[in-house]
């Protein structure tokens, strides 16, 4: 199945083979630019969520391209609203995941961007496999917000990507589970920022516009050239 890869530049819908299913996305990329965040929802959401939508566009801002996916179809959200387990199921949503990058990849129009992971919640924990599973060079940042690394706890070791945990102050659990598996992490740049004053979702004010500033800058560091 291919995709046209043309009129790329604003916000255009696409349609992802992954093996025998198709994603639904949103892909931006802005003149110029050199690098690419992919953002991997968490669990009960979608490319929807207007949290991620809020970090993409600042991030488009800064000459970022992104690309928001749906990691489940149609029908397997409606199974998922009943059973809840798809969302858990790291390993599928890891794949998924890998799937995409191999899409951009193998696309003329961002095959030479570097690729960037936005992980949130059980979407982080995705982030961190797929990043495992790709070859040592083609992730080149991961961020994750109000994350479950944890929940990739066998492939933390070998992510070679530098990573940035961010969570927020009053998500006192997720702390815990963020600097367990900060500690787990062999990579050389990885750091654990907290928001003051932010609960799970970020919702209290100004603590997303942190968590975008944060996530700006560490891709600006390792997506960018010459810096």
């Amino acid at each position: 199945m291919k995709e046209s890869t043309n009129n790329y530049k604003n916000n255009n819908k696409v349609r992802i083979p992954a093996n025998s299913i198709v994603l639904e996305g949103n892909l931006v990329i802005p003149e110029g630019a050199q690098g690419i965040v992919i953002f991997a929802h968490g669990s009960g959401s979608s490319r929807h969520s207007s949290r991620n939508k809020y970090v993409a566009q600042e991030l488009q801002k800064e000459g970022f391209g992104t690309l928001l996916f749906d990691l489940l179809t149609s029908e397997e959200e409606r199974i998922d609203m009943v059973t809840a387990h798809l969302r858990f199921d790291i390993d599928l949503l890891a794949n998924r995941l890998v799937d995409v990058t191999n899409w951009l990849l193998s696309n003329p129009v961002t095959k030479n961007l570097k690729i960037g992971y936005f992980g949130a919640s059980t979407g982080a924990a995705a982030a961190l496999i797929a990043a495992k599973e790709e070859s040592s060079n083609v992730i080149k940042a991961i961020v994750s917000r109000g994350g479950r690394p944890d929940l990739a706890e066998k492939a933390l070791p070998e992510v070679k990507a530098p990573t940035l945990l961010i969570v927020g102050g009053n998500d006192f659990q997720v702390i815990e589970m963020n600097q367990w598996a900060l500690e787990r992490l062999n990579v050389k740049d990885k750091k654990l920022k907290i928001v003051p004053g932010a609960t799970h979702l970020f919702e209290e004010s100004g603590t997303l516009e942190e968590v975008a500033y944060l996530a700006r800058e560490w891709f600006k560091r390792y997506l960018l050239e010459n810096r």
